[in-house]
């Protein structure tokens, strides 16, 4: 063999060598296309879901300010409650102002503070005041109870049948 059918034999297997590589490499054309469609869709996903993030983060912040202000109200509820507020919507409302114009404002000074200036909504006793019983929730009569106590008497004397059914009827309605 001479040298010149070695170096075409080497040019020939190099040359065949890159056509191997070169058909490796190449994709299909159908191929690629699904693979930028797939691309193109992965993307939208992390687009829509980045904006689906970003609206809940939003939201988990405006829950976060309405349960402080929520937190808030209790507080003061509960401590002008402590105090004896007689108008207990009023006096948190104003509270409430308080509090929002002056950030370093502490809640017990602020209510106290109420509590002097705005004495017509505070009781004269320092006590809790009980809630008086409305027109429309009457106490119980004592007659009721007797009748009631009389029916179960005879009941439970006589044995009879009747008698403990009227028991049974009338403590129903008053029990």
């Amino acid at each position: 063999m001479s040298q010149i059918d070695a170096d075409e034999i080497m040019l020939s297997e190099d040359a065949a060598g890159q056509g191997e590589n070169d058909n490796l490499k190449l994709v299909p054309v159908s191929e690629s296309i699904r693979y930028r469609k797939r691309a193109q869709s992965a993307e939208k996903k992390v687009e829509t879901l980045a904006q689906a993030l970003a609206e809940a983060k939003s939201e988990a912040t405006k829950l976060a300010e309405q349960l402080s202000d929520i937190q808030l109200e209790q507080k003061l509820i509960r401590k002008l409650a402590a105090t004896g507020a007689i108008d207990l919507e009023t006096a948190v409302l104003i509270a409430k102002a308080r509090i929002e114009d002056d950030t370093q404002a502490d809640l017990d000074g602020v209510v106290e503070q109420l509590k002097k200036e705005k004495q017509h909504l505070f009781s004269g006793t320092g006590a809790t005041v009980a809630a008086k019983k409305t027109a429309g929730a009457k106490d119980r009569m004592t007659n009721n109870q007797t009748i009631l106590e009389r029916a179960a008497k005879k009941a439970a004397t006589t044995g009879n049948r009747t008698d403990l059914q009227e028991y049974l009827k009338l403590r129903r309605n008053f029990v």
